[in-house]
C-alpha cells in the first residue's frame, strides 16, 4: 500500500515544474522544483489526511492532468509518447490546483502548514516546509513562474473554494 502518496506527489510536481519552469540553470531547476514539490506534499496531505484516503486514491487512480493540460495549453505537448501519458495518469488536479494555491498566496501556505503541524502526532516532529513557506531571494528568483500569481490563476481558481473549506474544517477539527 502507497500511503505516502509517493506516485502522486512525484507526477503532479512534475506537471507544475513542467509547465512552469525554473528561470535558470540546475540549480534553479533543483530549487524550483523543490518547493513545487513541498506545496503538492501538503496540498496531498491536506487532500488525502487518512491511510484509508491515501490507499484508496493509490488503489482508484488521481484522474489524470487532461483538464490541466488544456487549461494550461500543455494537451498534445508529448506528442504520441506512450510513458508522457502514464505519468501524467498520476497527477491529481485537485492537489496541483491546491499546491498552486499555496505557492501563490503565502498566507494560506502558513495556514495549510499549521494545519499539518497540528495534525501530526504529538510525539512525531512536524515536517518543515521552509521554501514553501518562507522562501529565501533565491527561491523566489528560481521559481519565479511557478509563483506568479497570474499566471497560476486559472489552475488555482480550479479548486480554491475546496482547499478554504478543508483549512477550515481542520480548523475546527483542532478546536474541538
Amino acid at each position: 500500500m502507497h500511503e505516502d502518496l509517493s506516485p502522486l506527489i512525484a507526477a503532479t510536481t512534475h506537471w507544475l515544474t513542467s509547465a512552469y519552469p525554473a528561470s535558470g540553470g540546475a540549480l534553479a531547476s533543483a530549487l524550483c522544483e523543490a518547493q513545487a514539490r513541498q506545496a503538492v506534499t501538503v496540498a496531498a496531505r491536506l487532500r488525502y489526511p487518512t491511510p484509508m484516503d491515501a490507499a484508496l486514491v493509490m488503489m482508484a487512480g488521481p484522474g489524470g492532468s487532461a483538464r490541466l493540460d488544456r487549461i494550461a495549453g500543455a494537451d498534445g505537448v508529448e506528442g504520441d509518447d506512450p510513458d508522457a501519458h502514464a505519468w501524467r495518469t498520476w497527477v491529481d488536479e485537485v492537489v496541483l490546483s491546491w499546491a498552486a494555491c499555496l505557492l501563490t498566496d503565502p498566507e494560506l501556505a502558513w495556514r495549510a502548514v499549521d494545519a499539518l503541524a497540528e495534525a501530526t502526532e504529538p510525539t512525531s516532529t512536524p515536517p518543515v516546509f521552509r521554501r514553501l513557506v518562507t522562501p529565501d531571494e533565491g527561491d523566489r528568483q528560481a521559481a519565479a513562474l511557478l509563483r506568479h500569481p497570474d499566471l497560476l490563476a486559472p489552475v488555482s481558481a480550479l479548486h480554491h473554494l475546496q482547499l478554504l473549506d478543508r483549512l477550515e474544517e481542520q480548523g475546527q477539527a483542532f478546536a474541538a
